[in-house]
């Protein structure tokens, strides 16, 4: 069985349309796992919901990243996961996090890679920056991470219309809705089934 770990920090909507996934059978997998540095997560109390193992490990616990970073892997390591995916969690993990599982930790971030990403883009910082620009698109990306900030090969990316007189509340609930919550299930899919493969930094689809 292909394990998925999902670490959030917030409400978990993204966690919930993978849990939605696996449910449906479009994900042949299981979500072994939930972490979040946050103990008042409420993608904690979805995993406990849905009988998921949900389990809280703040990042004040340790002295450094490193230290954080080293404690995450091995939380999934034990268990041992195929896929680790970031579903709106706050911090960015150091290199003995992503060294142990590299290309297999993915992202969603909300917006069109490399528009409105990396450092200091996230939650409704990325849609209160779309509305400032002026652009007329946006969307959602799902990417696999890297040392860096938003950096890492893209696997999907869906485009969501900017309307007249949005807000950033108002975009982010619609990228949510029409893109974010549709490519990440999609992504994990892919991964695994084995269905993508990875070179200079690109993702393609097997022939």
């Amino acid at each position: 069985m292909f394990k998925i770990g999902v670490l959030a920090s917030g409400g978990g909507t993204n966690l919930q349309a993978v849990i939605d996934a696996v449910k449906s059978g479009v994900i042949k997998g299981e979500i072994v796992s939930v972490l979040s540095n946050n103990k008042s997560a409420y993608a904690l109390e979805r995993a406990r919901v849905n009988g998921i193992e949900a389990v809280n490990i703040g990042r004040k616990q340790f002295s450094g990243i490193s230290e954080y970073s080293k404690a995450l892997a091995s939380h999934f390591l034990e268990r041992e996961t195929d896929l680790i995916v970031l579903a709106g969690f706050m911090v960015i993990l150091g290199e003995d996090f992503i060294k142990p599982f590299r290309n297999k930790i993915i992202n969603i971030h909300p917006s069109l890679i490399p528009s409105f990403c990396g450092q200091g883009f996230y939650g409704l910082k990325v849609h209160e920056a779309v509305l400032k620009s002026g652009v007329k698109v946006t969307g959602a990306t799902v990417h696999f991470v890297d040392e860096n900030a938003d950096t890492g090969p893209i696997i999907l990316q869906k485009a969501v219309d900017v309307k007249d007189y949005d807000t950033p509340e108002i975009l982010q609930k619609r990228v949510m809705e029409e893109a974010e919550w549709k490519i990440l299930p999609e992504a994990i899919r892919l991964i695994s089934q084995n269905e993508l493969v990875i070179k200079d930094n690109i993702v393609r689809r097997k022939k």
